[in-house]
């Protein structure tokens, strides 16, 4: 039986992707649909352990996206939080950087998003862009992008510190499967929407993705703040996966509801 351990990387090494099968799908309990409504299940328990996780108001929770273009970020956070109440949740969705962020340091605008007491974030794509994107396209060098990789695992270490619990989800789809996604966006017209010209353009670019990726694991991978790599060809699957990691962190982290006041015994509104 798969355990979350062992998609988990907690330490700097070595990774390749080539390890990881995207296509495999180890916390299948059955076919598409019986994931999906697994997955609602779950989510039925995330919303209680949520809301407990507000009312204690003691912890914070940051889930961070990454993945290729078509990896399914969006589809991910809509099957996971199906169900919870969006009080004390928030989704962030990042974009180029604006003329004001880039006149800053390149975690400013990210550190501005972070979860406050009580608060569930999703980052939808993160501050891993900047040593992804910028170093695939030569916009920085490799001293550069390891000046970037050790401010990013200071950023990280900070949050923890301050009570922050990180959990890190690499949504790992094929080119195969990339390519079939992008298709289908441009021959089914209710989804021409979400095509970008430019994301053939970065399709091209696979392979130094890839590599990216791999460097960005091995080099940012910690105790505090580790990665999991989803298998996400199977969109049930990845939904089904990030769901148990959430859901395994916020029953640690909000086992109860606080205790009652006790000066409220016996109080009678009239």
């Amino acid at each position: 039986m798969a355990k979350l351990k062992d998609f988990r990387i907690d330490r700097e090494r070595r990774v390749k992707l080539a390890d990881f099968d995207p296509a495999a799908t180890p916390f299948s309990v059955g076919d598409k649909e019986a994931n999906k409504a697994r997955t609602a299940e779950i989510a039925l328990e995330l919303a209680e352990l949520q809301d407990r996780f507000y009312a204690l108001h003691r912890n914070k929770l940051l889930l961070v996206l990454q993945g290729m273009d078509t990896s399914g970020k969006d589809g991910t956070i809509r099957a996971v939080f199906q169900a919870i109440d969006p009080l004390g949740v928030r989704a962030v969705s990042y974009r180029a950087p604006t003329d004001p962020e880039k006149q800053r340091d390149f975690l400013w605008r990210h550190h501005r998003d972070v979860p406050g007491v009580g608060e569930v974030v999703i980052f939808n794509r993160s501050h891993y862009e900047a040593v992804l994107i910028e170093w695939v396209h030569g916009w920085i060098d490799d001293d550069e992008r390891k000046r970037r990789f050790a401010a990013i695992r200071d950023f990280e270490r900070m949050l923890v510190a301050s009570g922050t619990t990180i959990l890190k989800c690499f949504l790992h789809i094929s080119k195969d499967e990339q390519r079939e996604r992008l298709q289908e966006r441009i021959d089914r017209p209710e989804k021409h929407w979400k095509f970008n010209l430019g994301d053939l353009e970065e399709r091209k670019l696979w392979a130094k993705y890839q590599r990216a990726y791999e460097d960005a694991l091995s080099h940012t991978a910690t105790s505090y703040a580790p990665w999991y790599v989803v298998p996400a060809n199977s969109k049930a699957h990845r939904n089904l996966m990030v769901s148990e990691i959430l859901c395994a962190a916020l029953r640690e982290l909000a086992p109860s509801y606080p205790p009652p006041i006790k000066k409220l015994s016996g109080l009678k509104v009239r």
